[in-house]
């Protein structure tokens, strides 16, 4: 059963690779402060469900919090377990998003083919991850997007900047992950606030008038 995707004043899922314990609430809070409600850890981050713990009791319960890179069911249930609500993979598994349809989690599970596009929608998937999406370009995904359903949601992860929101919005994408461009490891919270307020201020150029 799919969970929806829920709706975010912006549809932005802040991605904070490689983040620490111990910065992660100053960081994952001026990314919230600036307008981004949806926020993941990948897994390949120094202990990564605490620093999902500590964002899910933090934030308000309208944010959207959970982990990136979740290959196993047994990492689902860790996720579970810190409270994490969002589940982000970089490929599409029958076990993960079986165990996360159990918990109930929003899930985005990674995908490149149209084939692999309609497997992660037959099991479920609340949104697509289309990734590495600078590899497919907006035509490349444009042409997949044609013969899905028109209610999947599709997003593009991996080399997206606010800089790529005008082309994406050309051919109806509206969602993105924003990794790099956002956050790296050494980054000061002032510093991704200011570039998470330049995302928020593009994607509401671009978008605002269209969600109505």
């Amino acid at each position: 059963m799919t969970v929806p995707f829920p709706t975010l004043r912006r549809r932005l899922v802040a991605i904070l690779r490689g983040v620490m314990p111990d910065e992660v609430l100053g960081i994952g809070s001026a990314v919230f402060e600036a307008g981004i409600e949806a926020i993941e850890v990948p897994l390949n981050s120094p202990d990564a469900f605490r620093s999902i713990e500590l964002l899910a009791k933090a934030l308000p319960a309208s944010a959207l919090v959970g982990a990136g890179t979740v290959l196993t069911s047994d990492q689902v249930d860790d996720l579970h377990r810190a409270g994490g609500k969002l589940l982000v993979s970089p490929n599409i598994d029958r076990a993960v998003m079986e165990r996360a349809a159990h918990h109930r989690m929003v899930t985005m599970p990674g995908v490149f083919t149209p084939t692999e596009a309609f497997l992660a929608l037959s099991l479920g998937a609340s949104a697509l991850k289309f990734f590495p999406a600078s590899a497919l370009g907006a035509k490349g995904i444009s042409a997949i997007k044609a013969v899905l359903p028109k209610n999947a949601i599709v997003g593009a992860v991996g080399g997206v900047s606010e800089r790529d929101f005008a082309d994406y919005g050309k051919i109806g994408v509206s969602t993105f992950g924003l990794g790099s461009s956002l956050y790296a490891p050494g980054l000061s919270a002032e510093a991704v606030a200011g570039r998470a307020v330049a995302a928020v201020a593009e994607w509401d150029a671009v978008f605002a008038k269209a969600q109505g």
